[in-house]
Protein backbone atom coordinates (compact mmCIF):
# COMPACT_ATOMS: atom_id res chain seq x y z
CA UNK A 1 0.00 0.00 0.00
CA UNK A 2 1.28 3.50 -0.82
CA UNK A 3 1.86 6.25 1.69
CA UNK A 4 -1.32 7.60 3.20
CA UNK A 5 -2.23 11.23 2.82
CA UNK A 6 -1.66 13.60 5.76
CA UNK A 7 -5.44 14.16 5.72
CA UNK A 8 -6.31 10.45 5.87
CA UNK A 9 -9.13 9.19 8.06
CA UNK A 10 -6.53 7.11 9.84
CA UNK A 11 -4.73 10.22 11.12
CA UNK A 12 -7.76 12.38 11.91
CA UNK A 13 -9.19 12.35 15.41
CA UNK A 14 -12.79 10.98 15.32
CA UNK A 15 -15.48 13.64 15.87
CA UNK A 16 -19.29 13.71 16.00
CA UNK A 17 -19.31 15.95 12.90
CA UNK A 18 -17.80 13.05 10.91
CA UNK A 19 -21.17 11.29 11.21
CA UNK A 20 -22.35 13.68 8.49
CA UNK A 21 -20.90 11.08 6.11
CA UNK A 22 -23.86 8.87 7.03
CA UNK A 23 -26.27 11.70 6.28
CA UNK A 24 -24.57 12.18 2.89
CA UNK A 25 -25.65 8.61 2.20
CA UNK A 26 -29.14 7.51 3.24
CA UNK A 27 -28.84 8.25 6.97
CA UNK A 28 -31.52 10.16 8.87
CA UNK A 29 -31.84 11.88 12.22
CA UNK A 30 -34.88 11.71 14.46
CA UNK A 31 -35.32 14.23 17.26
CA UNK A 32 -37.00 13.75 20.63
CA UNK A 33 -37.06 15.65 23.90
CA UNK A 34 -33.96 13.66 24.95
CA UNK A 35 -31.90 14.60 21.89
CA UNK A 36 -31.33 13.18 18.43
CA UNK A 37 -30.72 9.69 17.05
CA UNK A 38 -28.97 8.96 13.77
CA UNK A 39 -29.92 5.80 11.88
CA UNK A 40 -29.02 4.30 8.53
CA UNK A 41 -30.17 1.21 6.64
CA UNK A 42 -27.31 -0.84 5.19
CA UNK A 43 -27.22 -3.82 2.87
CA UNK A 44 -24.55 -5.99 4.52
CA UNK A 45 -23.50 -7.15 7.98
CA UNK A 46 -19.90 -5.95 7.47
CA UNK A 47 -21.21 -2.43 6.84
CA UNK A 48 -23.33 -2.52 10.00
CA UNK A 49 -20.51 -3.86 12.20
CA UNK A 50 -17.97 -1.42 10.76
CA UNK A 51 -20.29 1.55 11.22
CA UNK A 52 -20.95 0.66 14.86
CA UNK A 53 -17.17 0.60 15.43
CA UNK A 54 -16.65 3.93 13.64
CA UNK A 55 -19.56 5.62 15.44
CA UNK A 56 -18.30 4.42 18.82
CA UNK A 57 -14.86 5.84 17.97
CA UNK A 58 -16.66 9.22 17.76
CA UNK A 59 -17.82 8.76 21.37
CA UNK A 60 -21.43 7.80 20.60
CA UNK A 61 -22.99 4.44 21.51
CA UNK A 62 -24.47 2.54 18.57
CA UNK A 63 -26.09 -0.79 17.81
CA UNK A 64 -27.54 -2.84 14.96
CA UNK A 65 -31.24 -3.66 14.72
CA UNK A 66 -33.58 -5.12 12.10
CA UNK A 67 -36.33 -3.07 10.52
CA UNK A 68 -39.85 -4.46 10.17
CA UNK A 69 -38.88 -5.33 6.58
CA UNK A 70 -35.82 -7.27 7.81
CA UNK A 71 -33.17 -4.73 6.76
CA UNK A 72 -30.11 -4.04 8.90
CA UNK A 73 -30.31 -0.66 10.63
CA UNK A 74 -27.39 0.95 12.41
CA UNK A 75 -28.58 3.46 14.98
CA UNK A 76 -26.96 5.64 17.56
CA UNK A 77 -28.08 6.13 21.11
CA UNK A 78 -30.36 9.13 21.63
CA UNK A 79 -28.34 12.05 22.90
CA UNK A 80 -27.78 15.76 22.90
CA UNK A 81 -24.46 15.29 21.05
CA UNK A 82 -26.30 14.76 17.76
CA UNK A 83 -28.72 17.67 18.09
CA UNK A 84 -26.39 20.19 16.42
CA UNK A 85 -25.63 17.77 13.57
CA UNK A 86 -29.36 17.27 13.01
CA UNK A 87 -29.99 21.02 13.04
CA UNK A 88 -27.26 21.54 10.44
CA UNK A 89 -28.59 18.79 8.16
CA UNK A 90 -32.32 19.51 8.25
CA UNK A 91 -34.88 22.14 7.36
CA UNK A 92 -37.90 21.25 9.44
CA UNK A 93 -38.53 17.55 8.90
CA UNK A 94 -36.66 17.45 5.57
CA UNK A 95 -33.02 16.44 5.11
CA UNK A 96 -31.07 19.37 3.70
CA UNK A 97 -27.33 19.41 3.31
CA UNK A 98 -25.48 22.49 4.57
CA UNK A 99 -24.32 24.44 1.51
CA UNK A 100 -20.81 25.03 2.85
CA UNK A 101 -20.11 21.45 4.01
CA UNK A 102 -16.80 19.87 3.02
CA UNK A 103 -16.64 16.17 3.89
CA UNK A 104 -13.70 15.38 6.16
CA UNK A 105 -11.61 12.29 5.45
CA UNK A 106 -13.45 10.47 8.25
CA UNK A 107 -16.87 11.56 6.88
CA UNK A 108 -15.80 10.19 3.48
CA UNK A 109 -14.77 6.93 5.15
CA UNK A 110 -18.17 6.58 6.83
CA UNK A 111 -19.89 7.36 3.51
CA UNK A 112 -17.87 4.65 1.76
CA UNK A 113 -18.60 2.11 4.51
CA UNK A 114 -22.33 2.92 4.46
CA UNK A 115 -22.96 3.19 0.72
CA UNK A 116 -19.85 2.79 -1.41
CA UNK A 117 -19.52 0.22 -4.17
CA UNK A 118 -17.22 -0.51 -7.12
CA UNK A 119 -18.46 0.14 -10.64
CA UNK A 120 -15.94 -1.46 -13.02
CA UNK A 121 -12.91 0.87 -12.90
CA UNK A 122 -14.94 3.60 -11.17
CA UNK A 123 -16.46 3.94 -7.72
CA UNK A 124 -19.96 4.92 -6.58
CA UNK A 125 -20.93 6.72 -3.39
CA UNK A 126 -24.62 6.05 -2.76
CA UNK A 127 -27.03 8.92 -2.14
CA UNK A 128 -30.39 9.12 -0.40
CA UNK A 129 -33.10 8.48 -3.03
CA UNK A 130 -35.59 10.30 -0.76
CA UNK A 131 -33.52 13.50 -0.56
CA UNK A 132 -32.96 14.34 -4.21
CA UNK A 133 -32.39 18.04 -3.48
CA UNK A 134 -29.18 17.09 -1.67
CA UNK A 135 -27.60 15.30 -4.65
CA UNK A 136 -26.13 18.26 -6.59
CA UNK A 137 -25.07 19.96 -3.35
CA UNK A 138 -23.26 16.79 -2.26
CA UNK A 139 -21.48 16.63 -5.62
CA UNK A 140 -20.25 20.19 -5.04
CA UNK A 141 -19.20 19.34 -1.48
CA UNK A 142 -17.11 16.42 -2.71
CA UNK A 143 -15.52 18.72 -5.30
CA UNK A 144 -14.53 21.06 -2.46
CA UNK A 145 -12.83 18.06 -0.84
CA UNK A 146 -10.74 17.59 -4.00
CA UNK A 147 -12.72 14.79 -5.68
CA UNK A 148 -14.81 15.76 -8.70
CA UNK A 149 -17.68 13.24 -9.11
CA UNK A 150 -20.43 12.79 -11.67
CA UNK A 151 -24.04 12.50 -10.50
CA UNK A 152 -25.62 9.28 -11.85
CA UNK A 153 -28.87 7.36 -11.48
CA UNK A 154 -30.90 10.37 -10.42
CA UNK A 155 -34.14 9.05 -11.90
CA UNK A 156 -33.83 5.58 -10.35
CA UNK A 157 -33.72 4.11 -6.88
CA UNK A 158 -29.91 4.02 -6.67
CA UNK A 159 -28.61 7.56 -7.17
CA UNK A 160 -24.88 7.96 -6.63
CA UNK A 161 -21.84 10.09 -7.14
CA UNK A 162 -19.49 8.31 -9.57
CA UNK A 163 -15.76 8.82 -9.08
CA UNK A 164 -13.70 8.04 -12.16
CA UNK A 165 -10.08 8.51 -13.06
CA UNK A 166 -6.87 7.47 -11.36
CA UNK A 167 -6.17 10.77 -9.57
CA UNK A 168 -9.69 11.10 -8.15
CA UNK A 169 -9.76 7.48 -7.00
CA UNK A 170 -6.30 7.84 -5.49
CA UNK A 171 -7.43 10.91 -3.57
CA UNK A 172 -10.45 9.01 -2.20
CA UNK A 173 -8.34 5.98 -1.22
CA UNK A 174 -5.75 8.20 0.48
CA UNK A 175 -8.50 10.02 2.39
CA UNK A 176 -10.46 7.01 3.65
CA UNK A 177 -7.57 4.74 4.60
CA UNK A 178 -7.58 0.94 4.69
CA UNK A 179 -10.81 -1.06 4.55
CA UNK A 180 -12.25 -2.70 7.66
CA UNK A 181 -10.65 -6.11 8.15
CA UNK A 182 -13.23 -8.31 6.45
CA UNK A 183 -13.17 -9.92 3.00
CA UNK A 184 -16.55 -8.38 2.16
CA UNK A 185 -15.28 -4.89 2.98
CA UNK A 186 -12.17 -5.42 0.88
CA UNK A 187 -14.30 -6.36 -2.14
CA UNK A 188 -16.37 -3.17 -1.78
CA UNK A 189 -13.44 -0.81 -1.15
CA UNK A 190 -12.26 1.58 -3.87
CA UNK A 191 -9.11 0.62 -5.79
CA UNK A 192 -6.68 2.57 -7.90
Amino acid sequence: MGQLSFFSAETDEPAVDDLAGLLAANGHCAVSASGARLSIVVDAAWRAESLVTEIERCGIDADVARSEEGSLVVRTAIGAELTALNATWSRGAVKAMPVDWVPSARAQRLWVIAAGRPDADRYLLGLDPHARDTHPVLATALMRAGIAPTLVGTRGTNPALRIAGRRRLLRLVENIGAPPETADADQCWPRV
